[in-house]
């Protein structure tokens, strides 16, 4: 069975200080959780502080970003290698670093190569518009941004990642997809992409997220659905008290 995931993705929120404080208020709570994995993105300047705070327990710690290489003349950019001495997992392709900050599907690729070979696990974001939706265009745009984000890489390298479905017009609007329509995507388009690629072994191995206005409310009803393996969640992840309400309920959707 696959371990489900549970990721909170801050986004730019949380100073060091307050990051500690929330990881704090949170550690009791979620450590006897464990039949789910729990993880925590900070802002950059907030990960060694975080990742120090959650030393000794099993919180894990990813970052939101990174770069694909190793180091040079790249003002603003993070490496593999900082990332990776604070971080086990890295978030890839967030639909905001591409609509904002004019991210493709090939630096997303580069990105997801880089981050394997230092022995980084990406949470690799795909998803589609509203207008995509509504244009009954899901199925088409999520599927290449599966393939072109996995291009090059080997069924191991694929069976060990998360990829995180997060339909756009879902993130922060409180719009959540319904239950039926995230499996749809999770398991008729995410799984069966992977499935069409590399076989059945690697795509049942790989690890799929759903994100997007989760929350204490609906995770019962989303994480109770087969081909979701856990959630990618950006408001309600910044207070103690959701965040672990989404990972019990989460073990309570698996039966865990």
């Amino acid at each position: 069975m696959r371990k489900p995931i549970m990721a909170g993705n801050w986004k730019m929120n949380k100073t060091a200080q307050e990051g500690v404080e929330l990881v704090q208020a949170m550690l009791g709570d979620l450590a006897p959780l464990s039949s789910v994995e729990r993880v925590v993105c900070p802002p950059f300047l907030a990960v060694p502080d975080v990742s120090r705070a959650a030393a000794g327990s099993e919180l894990r710690v990813g970052a939101q970003n990174l770069y694909w290489e190793a180091s040079g003349a790249f003002t603003g950019e993070v490496s593999p290698a900082m990332v990776r001495e604070f971080c086990d997992y890295v978030i890839i392709g967030h639909s905001e670093r591409r609509e904002l900050f004019g991210e493709t599907d090939e630096g997303v690729n580069r990105k997801i190569k880089a981050a394997l070979a230092i022995g980084l696990i990406p949470i690799v974001c795909v998803g589609e518009t509203r207008a995509l939706r509504e244009g009954g265009l899901t199925e088409t745009w999520v599927r290449g941004q599966v393939i072109s984000a996995l291009d090059g890489l080997s069924a191991e390298q694929v069976a060990g990642m998360i990829i995180a479905y997060e339909p756009i017009w879902a993130i922060g609007t409180g719009l959540a997809a319904t239950p039926a329509d995230a499996e749809d995507v999770c398991g008729g388009v995410v799984r069966a992409t992977v499935r069409e690629l590399y076989g059945a072994a690697t795509a049942d191995a790989v690890r799929i997220q759903y994100g997007g206005s989760v929350n204490p409310a609906n995770v019962f009803e989303i994480m109770s659905q087969p081909n979701v393996d856990g959630g990618l969640v950006g408001g309600a992840s910044l207070k103690a008290a959701d965040f672990v309400t989404l990972v019990r309920e989460t073990v309570r959707a698996k039966g865990l």
